[in-house]
C-alpha cells in the first residue's frame, strides 16, 4: 500500500475536536461523509456501482436530482468482465469505471463486488466474478489498479462470506475456518495484497454470530492484525447495529439509508459514549488515521492535492472499451453442424423472438442500477449490424407482467428483509391467454422463415439485489417457447442473457446453437449482433459451473442456502467445480467452457520444477498452443493442479493459473505459466496456516475443467508453510 505522510496525518489528528472526528466516521448524507472545512479537510463522497457511477441522489433523500449531467458509461457486468478471462481488458475497464467516478466528483466507488459464487440462485450473482477464488484473484487485481489510477478509490464488497440474499440483514453464516480461507477469503486477501484497495465494504450478514460490519474477528483479528490493512473500512448501507461492537471494530465509517444521519450508530451514541467514558477515544483516532491516509493517497488532502487526476465520463474513448469487454464477454456454449455464425450474406429475412431482444437492463438489479447515456439491446445491434439488406421480424414470443411500480426511494426500505423472488403459482386466465397468443405467434413466425434467434434469459426482476430465485428455471415460460419454436425450427439459434444459470435441460439437446450473454453494458447488443453474424470470433469462457439442475448444486445437496437465521456451508471447500468434477456430477457447461469458430491445439508440455529456495517452489509450465483453423480467435489456456495423494480431502483439481492467446489461421505460440507454492498447498486448520506437503501432482492444460488436453506429473520433495 501506497506509503504517506504519517506526520501531517498526527498533525490533523491533533487539531480535530471530538465533534469533528465523529463527524468524519459517519455518514453526513447518504452519499458523504462530513468535512472539516477550518482544516481543508473535504468530505468524502460515494457512489454506487460496479456497473457505472449511479445517478445523483439529494444530500438528505432518495430523490434524483440529476438533470441531463448524471447520464453515465454502462460497464459490463463483474461476471461478463470474469468471463473475458483477460487481465489486461480488467485493468482498462476499472480505468474506464474509475475516470468516470472521478468525473463525476466521487471519491469511492463502491465496487467490485467479489462474493464467491457458491448458489446459482443468489440474487446478486451478476454483480460478482466467479465460483473459484484463484480467478477472482486474477481478474479483481488489475481491476482495482485501473479503478484507482485516478485517484478514485476502489471499494471491494462485500467483506465476508456473504452468498445470499435470503435474510441478508440478519442471516448467520457458519462454516469451517479451511473453506473461509481457501474459497471465501482469497479474492479479498489479494484486493489489499497485491490490488492495494483504499477501501473495503462491510456485509449485511453475520459470521460466527457477528455482524460483519462490525466483526472483531472479521475486521479487527482478520483485516488489521493479520493482514496489516491500513485503509478505510466501510459498512454496507444500513449494516451495523452496535455502537460499542462498531467503535471497537476495525470498521472506520458507518454507512445507511436513512437521514436520521446524527442518530446513526458511530454519531451522537457514540459520541455521548465517550464523553460517559463507556468508549475509548482511541478507538475513534485509528479510524481517523484510516481515513487521513485514505485520502492523502486520493490526493484529497496534502501537497499532492492540485495533482489529483480530474477524470471524464461519457468519452468515446470509454465505449470503445466497453465494446470490446462486451464481445470478450460473449460465451458460445453450443454449436453443431457450425449452426454459427450466420452468413450475413445469406440472410434475406431473420426472425427474432423473445421480449430480451428488447429489453434494456441497466436501470434495474438493486444499487447496481445505472442511468445509462445508451443502451443498444440485441434487436437493435442486429438491425444495425445487417445494415438494412435483411427484413427482421420481431415477436415478443413470452408475457413479462408489467413490473410494479418502483417507489422512488426503495433504497430508503431496503433494510427490511425481503422474500425469496418467487413465481405465480398460477396465472390469471386473462395472462395465459395472452401468453398462449404470444406463443402461436412466435411459432409461426418460425415457421415462415430459415433464420431464427430466440433470445430469452432473466431480467433483474430475478438478478436483483434483496432477492434470490426461488429455483433455477426460465420465468416467463420461456421454456415451453424454445421447445416449441425448435420442433418447427431446429435451426432456431438460443441466445440467454442472464446473470446466473438457468436449467436448459428440457430443450439444450434439440438447440444447435447456444450463446450465452451476461448483462454486457451499452454496447451490449452490438457486441452480441458481432458474434452471431461471425464479425467477432467468441472467446468468453463461463467463470461457474452451469448445472442440470438445482439440487446439483452443493450449496443445495450439502449446505444450506435461503434459509433465514442460521445457514451452514456443509459443502466446505467443495464449491463450484471443486464438488461436480470430484464427485462426476453431469453438468449442462462445465466450469470454463467456452467454443470458438475456429479450433486449437495443445501441444509440447514441459514442466520444470526448482526447490532450491527453502522457502519457496518455482514450477515452469511451459507449452504451445496452435489455431487449426481458418479464421483468427482467442484460446483461454487453464491450468489445474491435482495433488495426488493428501493428508487432508482435497478437490480432484483446482485452477492455479490461465492464459489468453490470440492467434492467427496455423499461427502458434509458446507461453509459461510460473507457479509458487501457493499453487499447491492447503489450509491445515491444526497448523493455523498453509502447507504444502512433499508428494506428487499432476499439472493439467485444458479447455474447460472437463477438457484436459495435456498432462504431466512432477514430485515435490520439501514441505513449504506460508
Amino acid at each position: 500500500m501506497r506509503k504517506v505522510n504519517e506526520a501531517l496525518i498526527d498533525d490533523l489528528l491533533s487539531q480535530l475536536t471530538l465533534e469533528e472526528k465523529i463527524g468524519m466516521i459517519h455518514g453526513q448524507g447518504l452519499f458523504q461523509t462530513a468535512g472539516v472545512p477550518r482544516l481543508g479537510i473535504p468530505p468524502m463522497k460515494m457512489s454506487d456501482g460496479p456497473m457505472g457511477v449511479r445517478n445523483e441522489f439529494a444530500l438528505d433523500s432518495w430523490i434524483n436530482v440529476g438533470t441531463t449531467d448524471d447520464y453515465v458509461s454502462y460497464l459490463p457486468s463483474t461476471s461478463a468482465l470474469a468471463s473475458t478471462w483477460n487481465r489486461e481488458l480488467a485493468y482498462r475497464t476499472g480505468a474506464v469505471l474509475g475516470a468516470e467516478a472521478r468525473g463525476r466528483g466521487k471519491d469511492v466507488i463502491l465496487a467490485p463486488g467479489i462474493n464467491i459464487k457458491r448458489s446459482p440462485l443468489c440474487g446478486r450473482n451478476f454483480e460478482y466474478m466467479s465460483e473459484d477464488p484463484r480467478l477472482v484473484e486474477e481478474m479483481v487485481v488489475p481491476l482495482i489498479k485501473g479503478i484507482q489510477e485516478y485517484d478514485v478509490a476502489a471499494c471491494v464488497k462485500h467483506f465476508a462470506a456473504n452468498n445470499q440474499e435470503t435474510d441478508r440483514l440478519e442471516v448467520d453464516t457458519y462454516l469451517d475456518e479451511r473453506s473461509l480461507r481457501e474459497i471465501y477469503f482469497p479474492g479479498f486477501k489479494a484486493s489489499i495484497d497485491k490490488g492495494e484497495s483504499y477501501t473495503i465494504m462491510g456485509a449485511y450478514n453475520r459470521l460466527y454470530g457477528e455482524y460483519c460490519s462490525q466483526s472483531r474477528f472479521l475486521l479487527t483479528k482478520v483485516l488489521r492484525e493479520e493482514w496489516n490493512y491500513d485503509g478505510a473500512v466501510i459498512s454496507d448501507w444500513g449494516a451495523v447495529k452496535d455502537t460499542k461492537e462498531a467503535a471497537e471494530s476495525g470498521l472506520d465509517i458507518e454507512m445507511s439509508v436513512t437521514s436520521n444521519f446524527d442518530n446513526y450508530y458511530m454519531a451522537n451514541p457514540l459520541l455521548k459514549a465517550v464523553k460517559k467514558g463507556k468508549i475509548d477515544e482511541e478507538h475513534i483516532d485509528k479510524k481517523i488515521r484510516n481515513i487521513l491516509r485514505t485520502m492523502l493517497r486520493l490526493k484529497m488532502i496534502g501537497e499532492e492535492r492540485k495533482e489529483r487526476a480530474s477524470g471524464t465520463y461519457n468519452d468515446p474513448l470509454h465505449r470503445e472499451i466497453i465494446l470490446e469487454c462486451a464481445e470478450e464477454s460473449i460465451i458460445l456454449l453450443k454449436n453443431e453442424d457450425n449452426r454459427l455464425p450466420l452468413k450475413k450474406s445469406e440472410i434475406s429475412t431473420i426472425g427474432v423472438i423473445g421480449q430480451n431482444a428488447e429489453r434494456v437492463h441497466s436501470n434495474g438489479g438493486g444499487s447496481a442500477e445505472i442511468k445509462a447515456l445508451y443502451e443498444i439491446s440485441p434487436l437493435l445491434g442486429l438491425k444495425m449490424q445487417l445494415g438494412g439488406n435483411a427484413t427482421v421480424r420481431y415477436a415478443r414470443g413470452y408475457y413479462v407482467p408489467e413490473a410494479k411500480k418502483k417507489e422512488l426511494n426503495w433504497q430508503s426500505n431496503s433494510l427490511d428483509n425481503q422474500n425469496i423472488n418467487k413465481k405465480e403459482k398460477s396465472l390469471p386466465k386473462t395472462i395465459k391467454s395472452r401468453q398462449e397468443e404470444l406463443l402461436q405467434e412466435a411459432v409461426a413466425l418460425a415457421k415462415e422463415v430459415e433464420d431464427v434467434i430466440i433470445f430469452a434469459g432473466l431480467d433483474h426482476e430475478y438478478d436483483v439485489e434483496g432477492k434470490d430465485r426461488s429455483d433455477m428455471d426460465l420465468p416467463y415460460g420461456q421454456d415451453r417457447l424454445i421447445q416449441e419454436v425448435l420442433k418447427v425450427n431446429p435451426n432456431a439459434i438460443v441466445v440467454i442473457v442472464g446473470g446466473s444459470p438457468v436449467e436448459m435441460d428440457s430443450w439444450s439437446k434439440d438447440a444447435k446453437a447456444i450463446v450465452w450473454t451476461y448483462y454486457a453494458g451499452m454496447e451490449g447488443g452490438t457486441a452480441l449482433a458481432k458474434v452471431l453474424l461471425g464479425k467477432v470470433n467468441p472467446s468468453g469462457k463461463i467463470a461457474e459451473s452451469f448445472p442440470k439442475k438445482l439440487m446439483d448444486s452443493p450449496a443445495h445437496k450439502l449446505g444450506e442456502f435461503g434459509k433465514h437465521g442460521k445457514v451452514t456451508y456443509n459443502e466446505g471447500i467443495f464449491v463450484g467445480y471443486r464438488y461436480y468434477d470430484s464427485y462426476n456430477i453431469e453438468l449442462e457447461f462445465p466450469f470454463g467452457h467456452g467454443l470458438s469458430y475456429t479450433t486449437f491445439e495443445y501441444k509440447d508440455l514441459a514442466v520444470t520444477i526448482d526447490e532450491s529456495d527453502e522457502d519457496d517452489i518455482k514450477v515452469e509450465v511451459k507449452a504451445t498452443i496452435k489455431n487449426t483453423g481458418d479464421i483468427p480467435g482467442a484460446e483461454i489456456v487453464q491450468l489445474y493442479v491435482a495433488d495426488m495423494k493428501s493428508s487432508l480431502p482435497r478437490p480432484v483439481q483446482e485452477l492455479k493459473g490461465f492464459t489468453k492467446l490470440y492467434l492467427y489461421p496455423n499461427e502458434e505460440e509458446t507461453f509459461t505459466i510460473t507457479l509458487n507454492k501457493e499453487s499447491f498447498g492447503f489450509y491445515d486448520e491444526k497448523e493455523h496456516g498453509f502447507v504444502v506437503e512433499p508428494g506428487e501432482f499432476e499439472i493439467r492444460l485444458a479447455a474447460s475443467s472437463r477438457d484436459i488436453r495435456l498432462r504431466k506429473t512432477i514430485k515435490v520433495d520439501k514441505k513449504y508453510s506460508y
